[in-house]
């Protein structure tokens, strides 16, 4: 495992100190590219303090989270050209993010170059499928070998979700989502 108290290594080899940078970010030195196995180590104390206070509030963020993704459900189903998250009766969910799909790359840059330029953030989170990672590549996992999830890390596009969201926030996201075609 992976275990961390926030504190400084101290080294004067380069090398030795990008590799343990790289491995306490999830084995990556550029976002979303892995080149290693790594973990997430930078829970701090004062980060743990703040999480222990937290914590009893979780279900609380969630159903905020859930209260903006049924808004955000109900103006997108009714656009043709995306699908929203699916969701099922047996199961639940925490909204970390709110990711569309839309039909193609191409498609989710235009539209994220859209939002951009009414100043509405949104990320492509996870763009390279784990399997074709440099921390996991094998011979027997090539592109190709998980044509879905190769797929869909082609066309998601998350929008901006939280807590705090106000109604005049989301109306104007939605808003630029609608004008987009």
């Amino acid at each position: 495992g992976c275990y961390g108290d926030g504190g400084a290594i101290m080294t004067n080899d380069e090398h030795l100190a990008k590799n343990i940078q790289m491995i306490a970010n999830h084995g990556q030195a550029k976002k979303y590219f892995h080149q290693v196995i790594g973990c997430n180590s930078r829970l701090d104390s004062i980060q743990a303090a703040i999480l222990s206070v937290k914590l009893p509030l979780l279900d609380e963020y969630a159903k905020a989270r859930n209260k903006v993704a049924d808004q955000y459900d109900q103006y997108f189903s009714q656009l043709n050209w995306l699908s929203i998250p699916k969701r099922t009766t047996k199961s639940t969910h925490v909204f970390h993010q709110y990711t569309l799909q839309l039909p193609d790359a191409a498609e989710r840059e235009s539209l994220q170059n859209h939002l951009a330029e009414k100043g509405i953030p949104s990320m492509i989170y996870y763009p390279i499928p784990l399997h074709l990672q440099e921390a996991f590549k094998t011979p027997e996992y090539v592109t190709g070998s998980f044509p879905v999830c190769e797929e869909l890390c082609q066309k998601v596009l998350s929008l901006p979700i939280h807590t705090e969201m106000e109604e005049e926030e989301i109306i104007y996201i939605v808003d630029a989502v609608k004008s987009y075609k």
